[in-house]
């Protein structure tokens, strides 16, 4: 929920002959209409996943996404500083064990808490929220059943869909739907996962992969193709060398062709080498999907209604005001087709989608020039665009790239390596020096980048990042003392 500010309170719109003028929010989005006095009614609902998982209020993000993925990864990175310790004269006892259930307790606790929260805040902002699952009768009519079957029927003048995605199952691979689980289900598991395959190379796959082996699990990742796909591929090859140096195994140009389960319990699975076509197996005890997300949007009957979407990705086609094929029917987020799958985005394009319905307010979304990070274990972030989108759009002659590795102080004590250590600007190569963007391998990365992406959303220029004073001994500081281009080899 987005709403920060309290509106008039109205009773909850239910009825199909309630009037038309009250706002119905779909499944978890934002709900910033709230704070313009508006009646607002919100639906969401979790279907569980293939092995049964579910979850409360809050969305991926809160409940399968960012918030225990970092705290995993956070549980991880505690190991890696147990093991600096004793080179700064802490007198670590070994071996030193990782208790998985109570990791998990924890954090499952915690968000257990932020679901409570999104509840208390739905009601501060006179906002009905229905556990039904909904889908569209006609344009203005919501269907919503409960779990026992139960139906409510809410309509409304606007719509918002905000329903997100989950995880794709490669169904064609024998066994991966009976045997498989997803990142839905990785973060709700009460005991540890043990020998783990993650089948997969985006930021997903690699972030779980790189906090099972930081935890001390034997954990593989099975890439078909590049790693990261959408990020600049030379800081993403660099994140994957360092988690080949940290202890992850990787199988490279392979895919997978069934799974199945030994007496054992333990899943067996073979796949095939696309490079020399030879077949290969092993045993695991778990094996984790990652081959992508699909937009949750299949129940909801938006072809009865006439909201279009991509046949090809069954995402949303929205225009610059989030709004889709039927004037009072508006999308944001995952579900939308071309925008960052992030939740911030999200959240803003919500708020700003509030104003302008009924805050008198014209701004629309800005999508460029959006900070992210991948939370392996060495981070990545960045913001602006890659280096080979950048020549694609400019022409390599009219970009130049400011290149450097560096070495953390953190790093030197503990003599850990700094191989993968790197970051790179890229430039537009005229007198001004526009920022193009901005990428970071090393700790912290997310508040390096944090702190950078505010000057290159303002047109930040080279000359201008080399006047800025660096915080010393920082690995941000770093960044301020780009000089040495690609160019000059």
């Amino acid at each position: 929920p987005a709403a920060r500010r309290s509106g008039a309170a109205r009773p909850p719109l239910r009825g199909p002959g309630a009037a038309r003028r009250p706002v119905a929010v779909q499944h978890g989005g934002a709900v910033a209409e709230a704070a313009f006095g508006r009646k607002v009614a919100v639906l969401d609902y979790v279907e569980p996943s293939p092995p049964g998982t579910k979850w409360g209020l809050g969305g991926t993000c809160v409940n399968v996404g960012c918030i225990p993925k970092k705290l995993m990864h956070q549980a991880a990175l505690l190991g890696s500083a147990l093991k600096d310790a004793q080179h700064y004269g802490w007198n670590i006892a070994h071996p030193v064990h990782h208790n998985w259930s109570e990791m998990a307790q924890a954090v499952q606790n915690y968000v257990k808490s932020l679901n409570w929260g999104h509840r208390i805040q739905l009601q501060d902002k006179k906002v009905k929220y229905f556990n039904v699952k909904g889908s569209f009768s006609d344009p203005h009519t919501i269907r919503g059943l409960t779990k026992g079957g139960k139906e409510t029927i809410l309509t409304a003048e606007k719509i918002v869909i905000a329903t997100g995605g989950r995880p794709k199952y490669p169904i064609h691979v024998a066994g991966a739907l009976e045997y498989g689980i997803t990142s839905d289900d990785l973060f709700w598991l009460k005991e540890s996962p043990g020998k783990t395959l993650v089948v997969g190379a985006s930021y997903i796959s690699l972030e779980c992969a790189g906090f099972l082996t930081g935890i001390g699990l034997d954990t593989t990742v099975m890439m078909r193709s590049i790693p990261l796909r959408g990020f600049d591929q030379q800081m993403a090859s660099l994140v994957t060398e360092y988690m080949e140096s940290y202890g992850t195994k990787f199988l490279k140009k392979c895919i997978p062709t069934k799974v199945e389960k030994l007496e054992s319990n333990r899943l067996q699975v073979t796949w095939k080498n696309t490079d020399s076509g030879t077949e290969e197996t092993d045993s695991f005890d778990t094996v984790m999907w990652a081959v992508g997300r699909a937009p949750d949007t299949k129940a909801l009957n938006l072809e009865t209604v006439g909201v279009k979407t991509n046949s090809e990705t069954g995402k949303i086609i929205v225009d610059a005001r989030e709004a889709t094929s039927v004037p009072h029917i508006y999308a944001v987020g995952d579900i939308t087709e071309g925008r960052p799958e992030l939740t911030p985005t999200a959240i803003a394009a919500g708020k700003l989608l509030a104003q302008r319905l009924f805050g008198q307010s014209s701004e629309l979304m800005d999508y460029d020039n959006v900070p992210t990070t991948v939370f392996t274990p060495l981070e990545y972030g960045c913001v602006g665009l890659s280096e080979e989108k950048a020549v694609q759009c400019y022409g390599s002659d009219n970009i130049e790239v400011y290149h450097a590795y560096y070495k953390p102080l953190e790093f030197t004590v503990a003599e850990r390596d700094a191989t993968q250590c790197y970051m790179k600007m890229v430039c537009l190569r005229e007198r001004e020096q526009r920022i193009l963007g901005l990428h970071f391998i090393g700790p912290n990365a997310g508040e390096v980048i944090q702190g950078f992406a505010l000057g290159i959303k303002c047109g930040a220029t080279y000359p201008q990042l080399m006047k800025t004073i660096g915080i010393h001994p920082t690995c941000a500081e770093e960044i301020t003392k780009l000089h040495i281009t690609k160019r000059s080899g």
